[in-house]
């Protein structure tokens, strides 16, 4: 265990800098981040040319890089349909990516190494604003319980890193993210692109309405990319404990306000409806910053002008879109 007490501060923009996951919404948004902030090797490989799954391949390309950072933005991410419908394949192969990169990188002696997770890590019913001290103390939502469990791993994981080997790795903790770069599947995506998409396409077919899934009163927070990839690079400067920080804005809306305002950004004018046979997911999931502001950092997009980019940002690259699930 090293004996030399760690002190954040700003991170060398020399230093080889690897992003497990850099062609994902998240990834994609770090790594543009930290071009901006001057870093000149960042690392990346997609998943043609490795396998996060893949021990042995992971061991080796960190022995071939040896980064001295590491953010770790991988991951198989999905929806309430593809999480219900496929809980197999969100625990296992997310405990082998965090695995497999967490050990290959403690084999190098990564300094500095950043895991991204989830909100979906608290309990269902947890008290809201949701504060990082409600970890483990309740039942977790059952429609993502398996991505769940394998991000409290990822945590527990930094946790036992730091605690063996004195290394000061980190977890963040994101809301629901959104922006250039997402998923938008018709079956796997999140909340927000499932929306950009299904007025999108109501609009331009002039479908007198669009029916959307359960009740419309659950109430979600959402947070741009690109202001999560901000708040990244902070946290790496600023932040050294065992505790993942939540990420969020800490205010949330109504998902029957946030299909408003997306149709309002497609200028689709027909009928919403709901269909409540469908599942809500959690009732509210507001996440408490109030440490992540202590630490000095807060959002700057707005989410009716980040909707309003993302509809945009959809409607440029509609012909080569992300779509898993």
């Amino acid at each position: 265990m090293s004996s030399t007490p760690f002190t954040p501060g700003p991170l060398d923009r020399t230093s080889t800098t690897y992003v497990a996951g850099h062609r994902g919404m998240v990834g994609s948004a770090v790594w543009r981040r930290l071009e901006a902030a001057g870093f000149v090797d960042l690392v990346g490989r997609g998943s043609a040319e490795l396998d996060l799954r893949e021990r042995a391949a992971v061991f080796d390309f960190l022995a071939e890089t040896r980064p001295r950072y590491v953010v770790l933005a991988a991951a198989k991410v999905g929806g309430i349909l593809a999480n219900d419908s496929h809980p197999v394949e969100f625990l296992s192969d997310n405990l082998r990516i965090q695995t497999n990169v967490m050990d290959a990188a403690l084999e190098q002696r990564v300094e500095r190494l950043l895991f991204l997770g989830s909100s979906c890590i608290y309990p269902r019913l947890a008290p809201q604003p949701i504060r990082e001290d409600s970890l483990l103390t309740g039942h977790l939502e059952p429609t993502n319980d398996a991505y769940a469990i394998a991000k409290i791993a990822g945590i527990l994981g930094v946790q036992a890193v730091r605690r063996e080997y004195g290394l000061p790795w980190i977890s963040a903790m994101p809301t629901n993210l959104y922006g250039p770069g997402d998923n938008f599947s018709p079956t796997g995506s999140h909340l927000l692109p499932a929306l950009v998409r299904r007025y999108h396409e109501a609009a331009a077919a002039g479908a007198p309405y669009v029916t959307n899934w359960g009740t419309g009163t659950p109430r979600r927070e959402l947070l741009h990319v690109d202001d999560m990839a901000a708040a990244c690079l902070h946290l790496l400067e600023h932040y050294d404990a065992p505790g993942q920080v939540n990420v969020g804005t800490g205010r949330d809306a109504t998902i029957k306000e946030i299909a408003e305002l997306v149709a309002a950004a497609v200028g689709y004018e027909g009928e919403t409806r709901w269909d409540s046979s469908k599942p809500d997911g959690m009732p509210r999931k507001l996440l408490d910053v109030s440490l992540l502001h202590s630490l000095g950092w807060t959002e700057q997009t707005s989410l009716a002008d980040g909707i309003a980019a993302t509809v945009r940002w959809y409607r440029d690259h509609a012909d080569h879109l992300r779509e898993v699930g």
